[in-house]
């Protein structure tokens, strides 16, 4: 059995991966390279993987007038509502995500406000914090290593009608499901307003991220919580941190206000700080998911990975359908501890249930755990599916040759 792999932080956002930097498949080398938020098969984990180491124009003639929205990126507004289906205001922030069918992981644009209401840039992305349920590293619109933030305070880049053909817009709050708005076809000059986003219930979920301790927090603490996320819209993160802790000491058991900040205070890379307010979230509400998360991705920075195994299996046991990433966090340790039973069992487990497509490096670290079982038909399969579902990842030329190697493999044991 390899050694074990590694888990590191990426643009901000914890997430998990797969084997290993360098390192082969049975009869041939894999290179390493890079994985949202840490290393997979051959990814940047520091580590290693089985078998080796640690994305004529007018043919009438006739001269028709350019469609401007296809040539050049003109900015995009959007507005809109969330309500519960029972009509209500739903009862905390909730994030609005862009989900394009051709990259696998969804991108944050906004949040919504205290009135469920919500108004955005597509693409700017302005005081969206790194969150542990989502993988920002495919983001190519804001957010990188050097500015966690995305685009924060900058100036967005516009984007074409033909940029969105492929692309929805919904609202995620784990615990429920949102229908879906089509962008196909939006241009820039179009009405903004894409109207009222339902959230419905999901029945056998008991982890949310609505939380009685948000519904019962007092007006001062929600106003706290308000303002550190316009003050992140303006990149001022001292004065952001500044009104979370107001949040806190006003309503010691503001579960989401102690998970924001631990947020902000990983993205600065405060660990310590970081990892008790996760757990003073927990504290608050153990069945609020998001800090388990974070927990989750501040253990496998440190390779502690029995803690990290623990953690994802207590987030798959409160909400098993709304954090595919948590399948991811287990593989990996499990992997990392010499199960690799247990590490195929969750990537396809993870795998069924993200139906978006979220976390493509399952599909990754599971083609190098079967090509390690020279399964070389079932790893090229799932290579395949990570070329097409992350088809921008930093890794994407690592991928391809081990993809080749593969493929020549099995083109040596094919009758």
């Amino acid at each position: 059995m390899a050694a074990g792999l590694a888990l590191s932080q990426e643009g901000g956002a914890p997430a998990p991966t797969p084997p290993a930097s360098g390192g082969g498949v049975p009869g041939g080398n894999v290179p390493g390279g890079n994985v949202p938020g840490g290393n997979v098969p051959g990814g940047g984990f520091p580590g290693n993987i089985p078998g080796g180491n640690t994305r004529n124009p007018f043919p009438d003639n006739r001269q028709q007038m350019p469609d401007f929205d296809r040539m050049e990126n003109r900015p995009i507004f959007l507005s809109g509502k969330v309500r519960m289906e029972d009509g209500s205001v739903p009862p905390e922030s909730v994030t609005i995500e862009r989900v394009c069918l051709n990259r696998g992981t969804p991108i944050p644009e906004g949040y919504t406000d205290s009135k469920g209401n919500f108004s955005f840039q597509l693409g700017q992305r302005l005081g969206m914090m790194p969150d542990a349920s989502i993988n920002e590293a495919d983001a190519s619109i804001g957010g990188s290593r050097n500015n966690p933030f995305g685009g924060m305070g900058g100036r967005a880049a516009g984007m074409s009608q033909l940029d969105l053909s492929n692309c929805e817009i919904r609202a995620t709050l784990p615990g429920f499901r949102s229908t879906i708005v089509p962008l196909a076809g939006r241009r820039a000059m179009d009405n903004p307003d894409l109207g009222i986003i339902i959230l419905k219930r999901i029945g056998d979920v008991v982890g949310f991220t609505t939380s009685a301790t948000s519904l019962m927090a007092p007006k001062d603490a929600k106003k706290a919580l308000e303002k550190a996320r316009n003050a992140l819209k303006k990149n001022k993160l001292p004065e952001a941190q500044k009104e979370l802790e107001l949040a806190v000491a006003t309503h010691p058991k503001y579960a989401e206000a102690w998970y924001e900040l631990g947020r902000l205070q990983m993205s600065q890379n405060e660990g310590e700080a970081a990892k008790a307010s996760y757990l003073k979230s927990i504290d608050a509400d153990d069945k609020f998911v998001r800090p388990y998360l974070g927990l989750a991705a501040l253990e496998a920075q440190q390779n502690r990975w029995v803690a990290v195994k623990q953690l994802s299996e207590k987030i798959i046991k409160l909400n098993r359908y709304d954090f595919p990433l948590a399948f991811l966090y287990g593989a990996v340790a499990s992997y990392n501890l010499q199960d690799t039973d247990s590490a195929e069992k969750l990537c396809r487990a993870g795998i069924e249930i993200d139906q978006y497509h979220t976390t493509p490096k399952m599909s990754h670290l599971l083609g190098m755990i079967l090509a390690s079982r020279q399964d070389f038909k079932g790893a090229s399969e799932h290579l395949g599916s990570y070329l097409k579902f992350a088809p921008k990842a930093s890794d994407i030329e690592t991928v391809k040759k081990q993809l080749a190697d593969i493929n020549g493999r099995l083109a040596q044991t094919t009758p």
